[in-house]
């Protein structure tokens, strides 16, 4: 497990990394768990830097997002995870407030496989995300639903579900 953790952490370096050549957002996010764990994020995001479907209406593009999770409970100890996703974005036409709705699936390790009294079954796990929000002057506002799963590759596959309010600033 500790070799998993830290090969996700250099693949979160890495983004790092690649973000200094094409200049990372930074994204912060406190929410609470479908267990009421109280969850604090933070993460980098590099744009894909390509756009589809371009019309009057937006666009379609979308983001590398790597993060880092805090889990912090009641019931049991805490809990740390690494993520890393693709995430794709449409995001609608405006002039100074872009709405958008973003979806991806990624990857996530946790540090332990115990999160709220539950057994995810394995320390590797899913990411899925949906989202919504607002893009305003270098700036973003916005919810966003995170679900955890092995996918049933490991049993049990109790999982996890977060659900954050976040901001995010471009450099």
């Amino acid at each position: 497990m500790t070799k998993l953790f830290s090969a996700a952490a250099l693949a979160a370096l890495t983004l790092g990394a690649v973000g200094a050549v094409q200049a990372a957002d930074v994204t912060f996010a406190v929410g609470s768990s479908d267990e009421s764990t109280m969850v604090y994020r933070v993460g980098a995001q590099v744009d894909f830097s390509h756009r589809w479907m371009e019309s009057s209406t937006g666009h379609l593009g979308g983001y590398w997002d790597a993060g880092y999770t805090y889990w912090e409970g009641d019931k049991t100890a805490s809990n740390h995870s690494l993520s890393f996703s693709p995430v794709f974005v449409y995001e609608f036409s405006g002039d100074n407030v872009r709405p958008y709705i973003e979806a991806g699936v990624g990857l996530a390790f946790f540090s332990s496989t115990e999160l709220e009294g539950n057994d995810l079954g394995s320390s590797f796990q899913f990411e899925d995300r949906l989202g919504v929000g607002l893009r305003f002057a270098g700036q973003e506002i916005g919810l966003r639903a995170l679900h955890y799963s092995n996918a049933g590759l490991k049993e049990p596959n109790n999982g996890a579900e977060a659900y954050t309010l976040h901001y995010r600033l471009s450099f």
